[in-house]
């Protein structure tokens, strides 16, 4: 799991196995089950810190679909707001980020560790 370097939104992170694979079905079911682990673990913690009001979620597969890395499979998850989308992007090709990459790390990292831990006590 990491976060998007150009996000769209903020929070907005990918989850990759570490395996490079370059389509979902190439995916072997335990690395598939793991990489849907891995995406409900960050919905949780990105529900929890940032508390958005919807999510989109997706795969990009080969360059012409816009993969970055078209040889390794990633999934997108990104918080979406109602309203967050403004005339920046129509009028200038700008998107506006609210907080800073680094803190919005810090803070996705210390959330899932909670929330880990508190599974652990479960």
């Amino acid at each position: 799991m990491m976060l998007n370097r150009y996000p769209y939104n903020n929070g907005h992170l990918m989850i990759a196995p570490f395996q490079h694979i370059e389509t979902l079905e190439k995916l072997d079911a335990a690395t598939l089950a793991e990489l849907m682990g891995q995406a409900q673990l960050a919905l949780k913690a990105l529900r929890q810190l940032m508390t958005p009001d919807g999510f989109n979620m997706g795969i990009n597969e080969g360059k012409v679909a816009g993969a970055g890395f078209a040889e390794h499979i990633h999934y997108h998850i990104v918080p979406r707001w109602n309203g967050d989308t403004n005339f920046m992007p129509v009028v200038a090709d700008i998107k506006v980020i609210p907080e800073h990459l680094d803190m919005v790390y810090t803070q996705l990292k210390q959330t899932i560790e909670s929330i880990l831990a508190q599974e652990e006590t479960k």
